[in-house]
């Protein structure tokens, strides 16, 4: 049975984000698998158990705009303007990268993949824990994204340091992702 995100079930995830572990969480319409974005350490972790290569990048999630700030390049009035629009919700977009930011964050790409979520757990611990926190679908690479907090821990095992067990949103696929610069959609 889904529950609902507890105070005592957040400050656990917000202690395991700040000591290097993997959280495992619901999103709009299937389980992210996140980190600190900026522990090496973690992020080595995370893809190693998730068997993807570092060189595609990852997305990250925030709360609002600004906790994105550090991260990204903001692009001209018009183009921000689009991706105002779609936030938050399910839209994922790939914005420039700030400079010098990790290559485990963008892999091969000079952009980075950015959402403000509209899913009140996710937002909720993206704003405990001060942070944009990574969102990868928490499965094996090739294998069906987890729809839940028990098939996380079928595919994913202990490797997960903690699971929030709450609803998905709506949503009956992953974010869209597009293009900033030129609204071409990536995925659909």
């Amino acid at each position: 049975m889904e529950t609902a995100l507890t105070p005592w079930k957040l400050r656990e995830a917000v202690r395991c984000f700040n000591h290097g572990g993997l959280i495992a969480y619901p999103t709009e319409a299937v389980y992210g698998l996140g980190c600190d974005p900026l522990n090496q350490r973690s992020m080595e972790l995370l893809l190693a158990l998730k068997q993807r290569p570092m060189e595609k990048g990852v997305i990250l999630i925030a709360a609002d705009f600004e906790q994105l700030l550090p991260f990204i390049k903001p692009l001209n009035n018009r183009c921000m303007e689009m991706v105002f629009a779609s936030w938050p919700g399910p839209n994922t977009w790939l914005l420039p990268a700030a400079d010098n930011l990790p290559f485990w964050l963008t892999g091969n790409h000079s952009t980075l993949a950015v959402r403000v979520t509209d899913h009140p757990v996710a937002a909720a611990l993206c704003q405990a824990c001060d942070s944009p926190i990574v969102s990868t679908s928490a499965n094996l690479s090739g294998q069906h994204p987890a729809k839940s907090a028990l098939q996380v821990r079928r595919q994913l095992g202990d490797g997960v340091d903690c699971i929030i067990n709450a609803p998905l949103g709506n949503n009956r696929s992953p974010s869209t992702i597009r293009d900033a610069v030129t609204g071409r959609v990536i995925r659909g």
